[in-house]
């Protein structure tokens, strides 16, 4: 089922709940009854408790969101370093030269069209991603450079390499959802507290109303799938793309 189809389930169940336990409260509410008799200090508490939820939901996202910027960074350093890598290379004789760029050609490939429906599908990298890595870097190492002018552009080499090692270990490192439990509770519940703050205000059944507490109730749904969302960068629905991959290596 696709994630934004549960999305609409979610916020349409969401929606769904509150409309009809207003409706329903609205029933048993007798004709003497009063909104405006709500004390003070009770709209002043709800107020608080709003304000104090969307600070954290709003630290949620902007953490996410963070968490899903330095994937994303990690994906365009690991796919530079490569091209720096294929490209620098051509001071080194034809043989070494093709060589190593094959190398870095079948490393991108296989990433491409082989490694990223692993981690979307399983949350994580393979062993053979890290052994076509392993063979770049043999690749590369095991070259000697035959005169100085070789022997400027080989640790460079060599540093591009370890940068596009690293890279991979840091979108390895991405892969795996950030937020812990416990906030999960944390948000879960405020949610449904700030949601049922709603009712303690003597909402009436009026169309204003309604539409007001639906759409609430929905966007709170909405953000929370957004922290969902954002949480795995590369395994749900708006997920990471490898077009630094792609836009390097076109020929790829």
């Amino acid at each position: 089922m696709s994630e934004w189809l549960v999305l609409t389930i979610a916020m349409a169940a969401v929606c769904a709940v509150v409309l009809t336990i207003t409706v329903l409260r609205q029933r048993r509410i007798g004709e003497d009854d009063d909104p405006s008799e709500t004390p003070d200090v009770i709209e002043y508490m709800v107020m608080m408790v709003g304000v104090v939820y969307a600070i954290v939901l709003g630290l949620a996202i902007a953490g996410v969101w963070e968490t899903r910027g330095a994937a994303e960074d990690s994906v365009r350093a690991e796919a530079q370093a490569l091209h720096e890598v294929s490209e620098r290379v051509r001071v080194y004789p034809e043989g070494a030269r093709e060589r190593i760029r094959a190398d870095v050609d079948a490393y991108v490939s296989y990433v491409v069209h082989k490694e990223w429906p692993v981690m979307a599908e399983q949350g994580q990298i393979t062993d053979r991603g890290g052994e076509l890595m392993d063979k770049v870097r043999a690749s590369v190492t095991d070259y000697r450079p035959r005169d100085d002018y070789e022997s400027q552009s080989y640790q460079p080499l060599l540093d591009q390499v370890a940068a596009a090692d690293s890279a991979r270990n840091t979108r390895a490192d991405s892969i795996e959802p950030t937020l812990p439990p416990v906030v999960w509770f944390g948000l879960i519940t405020g949610a449904a507290i700030t949601i049922g703050l709603i009712f303690t205000l003597q909402i009436r059944r009026s169309g204003r109303e309604l539409l007001l507490a639906a759409l609430f109730s929905a966007l709170i749904a909405f953000l929370l799938f957004l922290v969902w969302d954002f949480d795995a960068p590369f395994s749900r629905g708006i997920s990471a793309s490898a077009e630094p991959f792609t836009d390097l290596f076109p020929r790829l």
